[in-house]
């Protein structure tokens, strides 16, 4: 064999082995997620509740996964526009969403025009924390607890209203499975987001406001609105003098919640790697700190956990909405 035979026989014998070593390094490096940054889809405005857990978490998470989480805002459509975007997203992990009771149990039992499957469109991750509602009622009003609110609901039926964030919201829904678990009437006010609804309980255009805590805490503490009771089966932390509307009428609950999931088809081993961030970052000192600030109970949860979350969610909820007959387009 001539020398140049054995040459070309030996570059291309390198060539076929660099060619499989770049294989092999590309498949490796496709494995370790993540690689590069990851987009944390946050379905409504800035400076919102679950914008600002949002960001405390996605923070944490940057940390404990070497990669950083860039939140993009996405509001509109009751949280529908951004939460539909996660959903067309590739399903790699690199795309995620910032869930809550809005997304993933009333918008699909509300809106005319389904966007999505709350339960086969998505991947759950992780249930991260729950936010108390709290009912709350100007001063003025001659009632101190959720008993006496009753009472007097019903002994004037149709004159009192309630204010909220806008028609199909959590805080529109708690006021009405309110009125069906304690058998009282209350007109619904619906306002453009709770900023405007608080402002007008404050100044006693409307009397009463299911609110979540965080919103209406500076509120309480300063007198200008009166809590009766936070709207889950056990008090706050933050205001452990404030009753359970459950000790009144046993059995009510509402709270929101923040949760991530991403796209349905992820890989399994993409969510095991965000699911042991969240988790993890759930337990820091100062996310704990925070999350304490804002009054929500700290989860962290399992996909699975999540899942029958969501489940359950969608059973609870579907019967008030039914009987509310809140239709949106």
């Amino acid at each position: 064999m001539s020398l140049s035979a054995i040459t070309r026989r030996a570059s291309l014998a390198l060539g076929l082995s660099l060619l499989a070593a770049t294989a092999l390094g590309g498949s490796a490096q496709a494995q370790a997620f993540p690689d590069r940054p990851v987009t944390l889809v946050i379905p409504f405005a800035a400076g919102g509740s679950t914008d600002v857990v949002g960001r405390v978490i996605a923070n944490k998470m940057s940390d404990i996964l070497g990669q950083q989480i860039v939140v993009q805002n996405v509001g509109g459509a009751g949280g529908s526009l951004g939460t539909g975007n996660v959903v067309r997203a590739d399903p790699d992990g690199y795309t995620i969403l910032m869930g809550t009771v809005a997304t993933h149990a009333l918008n699909p039992l509300i809106l005319k025009t389904k966007p999505y499957d709350a339960e086969k469109d998505f991947t759950p991750i992780s249930l991260l924390v729950i936010v108390p509602n709290v009912l709350v009622v100007n001063p003025e009003l001659p009632v101190k607890n959720v008993k006496e609110l009753v009472d007097l609901l019903k002994a004037n039926p149709d004159k009192y209203s309630y204010a909220s964030s806008g028609n199909g919201t959590p805080l529109h829904l708690s006021g009405e499975l309110f009125k069906k678990m304690a058998g009282v009437s209350l007109q619904h006010i619906p306002y453009k987001g709770a900023g405007p609804a608080l402002n007008d309980v404050v100044g006693n255009q409307v009397p009463i406001m299911f609110d979540n805590l965080p919103s209406s805490s500076s509120h309480m503490k300063g007198g200008t609105l009166r809590a009766l009771g936070v709207t889950t089966t056990k008090r706050a932390a933050s205001f452990p003098d404030v009753p359970t509307i459950a000790e009144t009428i046993p059995g009510y609950e509402t709270y929101s919640w923040n949760a991530l999931f991403a796209p349905a088809g992820t890989p399994p081993e993409v969510v095991a790697t965000l699911n042991k961030a969240a988790v993890e970052a759930m337990k820091d000192p100062v996310v704990v700190g925070k999350m304490k600030e804002f009054s929500a109970d700290i989860v962290g949860s399992t996909p699975e956990e999540l899942a029958a979350h969501v489940k359950a969610e969608i059973t609870k909820w579907t019967p008030v909405v039914k009987d509310a007959n809140v239709q949106m387009d």
